[in-house]
């Protein structure tokens, strides 16, 4: 669209939205933009990228659908707000008209919220956008209000706020069956590469999970000081402190009249739940970086010429992890806490189990626990590393020899997270018919496997974050046994690495760039490259 038809089209909302409805924002008990003041608020994002599911929320504003809220659901920094803004401003000149955006401050209790709605509707206003609604004053325990008042009468109604827990509350309660959701927290590699330009997953690994990541030149602070969630150890604890943490505890004091802390509730008079939330999860970071050094398999090629052995580095950071432990239990925290917080960290969809399967059934898989916001746990793990430099075990090593030491583990840490993003975002892109999982063994594990139900059948994969990979991985026939009697047939042997995509197979072995095959989702390469046509079950190519 041109300057110039974009400058007329301006001027034809403004003269529409004009009116008589601008006593409506005056006289309003909260904060109502319409008219001009809602054009100016949606000015300048008509050009912005949008995310992959902002057509969800198109649909629920033009669709025949009724009775029902829509809730954009997400943490801070997913784009929420902004989704709101570029569906203002992609209204035709009637709808405009017709729309009002409300601003909620925590003073704005339900029966504020009521009279606006009450009187825009009187008013003919069909669509209405409410941020930050959770902040309302007994939101969670009134919120069919919106859904059995306002939006059985034609209204279309879509909610944001920070505190997504609230929503998941109340979609258990007063929302059930009464609102569409759309999910903002989880932005896979190719919306992030598409959206920000970002086509290097190193960048994403250290500081993806948001809308806001570091830019290419580390220097840039001024960029970088309050825009970006995952820069070090402080921004990404702030990040927690205030979109999980206290999102959680604003939520569980709002519902139900604080009668729904459970096992909480103590911290929570104690004034410290928010703390060891925030503590908690540190902790599974901690824990993941363990499990990095010692069992993970990038730790298996230790170079026995750096001046720490594997050991002394485990025995340092459990060390550490200890006396965090010991911390956490001296605020009162017990099991029964961490397993509540982190089933609400789960509703907020931070944490996704990991889908691991093992040959003998009789075993049991390891846990694994994939955090959605990749930069959060790097930084984490990463302020961890740079503590355990300054422990005894470093002491006598020299400040360069560190270094290298440092950027081994963080090196192991970023091949790790690169797993679980490939797993992650494939599990997500899975059809019905297909399972993806992470396949463990007595001794190793292929790092993803994908059944095919409807051909019975596997590809296998390993991935690293290496761009030189020796076939060797997939060398060993009884674990291929195992794989087939459990999944049937291995059809194709994949690798997922940092080097050039090749276009056949070397040795029976598929090499294939991870950032063109996490771009390419969420077609997953099972017989062919990604973006080729996928292969019949005769063998045969579509045409």
């Amino acid at each position: 669209m041109s300057d110039e038809v974009r400058k007329q089209e301006k001027r034809e909302k403004l003269e529409k939205a004009g009116g008589s409805s601008g006593d409506v924002a005056e006289g309003a008990a909260c904060t109502v933009l319409i008219g001009p003041a809602l054009l100016r608020f949606a000015d300048g994002v008509q050009d912005w990228r949008r995310r992959d599911c902002f057509p969800a929320l198109e649909q629920y504003l033009y669709g025949a659908s009724r009775d029902r809220v829509c809730l954009l659901f997400g943490l801070q920094r997913t784009g929420k707000t902004t989704m709101m803004r570029q569906a203002i401003a992609r209204m035709s000149s009637d709808d405009v008209g017709r729309c009002a955006y409300i601003k909620v401050a925590p003073t704005d209790g339900m029966d504020k919220l009521n009279h606006d709605l009450k009187t825009l509707n009187s008013l003919g206003y069909r669509y209405v956008f409410l941020d930050e609604v959770t902040l309302a004053e007994n939101f969670i325990d009134s919120a069919a209000l919106f859904s059995d008042v306002y939006a059985a009468q034609g209204m279309k109604v879509v909610l944001s706020g920070k505190d997504s827990l609230g929503f998941w509350l109340a979609l258990g309660e007063e929302l059930y069956d009464r609102a569409y959701t759309i999910h903002t927290t989880f932005i896979p590699f190719r919306e992030s590469s598409r959206l920000l330009g970002l086509h290097d997953l190193d960048a994403v690994i250290r500081s993806g999970g948001t809308l806001r990541v570091r830019e290419a030149d580390p220097n840039d602070r001024e960029h970088t000081r309050d825009m970006v969630p995952f820069q070090n150890a402080m921004s990404t604890r702030r990040y927690v402190d205030t979109a999980i943490s206290q999102n959680i505890q604003h939520s569980l004091a709002c519902y139900q009249g604080g009668s729904h802390f459970r096992h909480l509730r103590d911290l929570y008079y104690a004034n410290t739940l928010a703390d060891a939330i925030t503590r908690v999860v540190e902790g599974m970071s901690g824990a993941y970086l363990l499990d990095v050094l010692t069992h993970r398999k990038v730790t298996q090629a230790w170079d026995p010429a750096l001046p720490v052995c594997r050991e002394a580095v485990s025995a340092s950071l459990e060390a550490i992890l200890e006396v965090r432990h010991q911390e956490l239990r001296d605020m009162g925290v017990t099991d029964t806490h961490v397993r509540e917080i982190r089933e609400y960290l789960q509703a907020l969809e931070l944490l996704e189990d990991s889908p691991i399967k093992t040959t003998d059934p009789d075993t049991k898989p390891a846990e694994c626990v994939l955090f959605t916001q990749p930069g959060m746990r790097y930084c984490q793990v990463l302020a961890l590393v740079q503590e355990m430099t300054g422990e005894s075990a470093f002491a006598a090593v020299p400040e360069r020899e560190r270094n290298v030491v440092c950027d081994r583990i963080l090196e192991a840490v970023r091949d790790c997270l690169m797993e679980d993003i490939v797993l992650l975002e494939t599990v997500k892109a899975a059809k019905a018919h297909q399972k993806v999982c992470r396949l463990q063994f007595a001794q190793g594990a292929y790092d993803m496997v994908v059944y095919d139900g409807q051909r019975d059948c596997c590809a296998i994969y390993e991935i690293t974050h290496s761009d030189k990979v020796s076939p060797e991985y997939f060398a060993d026939a009884e674990k291929l046994d195992q794989t087939a009697y459990r999944f049937g047939p291995v059809v194709r042997r994949w690798v997922l690495y940092r080097g050039q995509t090749l276009s056949a197979p070397e040795d029976g072995v598929s090499y294939c760039n991870v950032e063109e095959y996490l771009e390419a989702l969420p077609e997953i390469a099972f017989d062919n490259l990604p973006g080729r046509p996928q292969a019949q079950p005769d063998g045969s190519t579509p045409k």
